[in-house]
């Protein structure tokens, strides 16, 4: 196993999960140039445990469930894993989100919110370099 630079660990990285382009592209646009979105359907496109933490935060489409389950996606990172990175979910129904939140995910938001929220997590984990 390479082991990660101290610059690499200082990237901006978040990671959306979702098959949603229109969504994507959304966050794509309200991206500062510093920062890098990482798009995954799953989460073995992101690499080793290691690697999803070297990304700052996780914004999960709880509507693409024909993409991915989120609940796979959370209990892999939570259980498997045992990462505590920021999982801030967007979409989905009242049932899944119930269902998130006893699976430990962070947040949860509307569509739009999550878009409009999205500079503040930036400024939230906007530390280092």
């Amino acid at each position: 196993m390479a082991e990660p630079t101290i610059a690499t660990r200082m990237m901006r990285k978040y990671i959306v999960m979702t098959g949603d382009q229109a969504i994507l592209d959304r966050f794509k646009t309200h991206t500062p140039a510093e920062w890098t979105c990482v798009s995954a359907t799953d989460l073995d496109q992101l690499g080793e445990w290691h690697e999803v933490l070297l990304h700052r935060f996780l914004l999960l489409d709880l509507d693409e469930i024909d993409a991915f389950d989120p609940l796979d996606v959370i209990r892999i990172l939570r259980q498997q894993y045992q990462i505590n990175l920021g999982v801030f979910c967007f979409g989905g129904d009242e049932a899944i989100q119930d269902e998130m939140r006893i699976a430990r995910a962070d947040r949860f938001f509307g569509r739009d919110e999550m878009v409009e929220r999205l500079p503040e997590f930036f400024r939230q984990y906007d530390w280092g370099e």
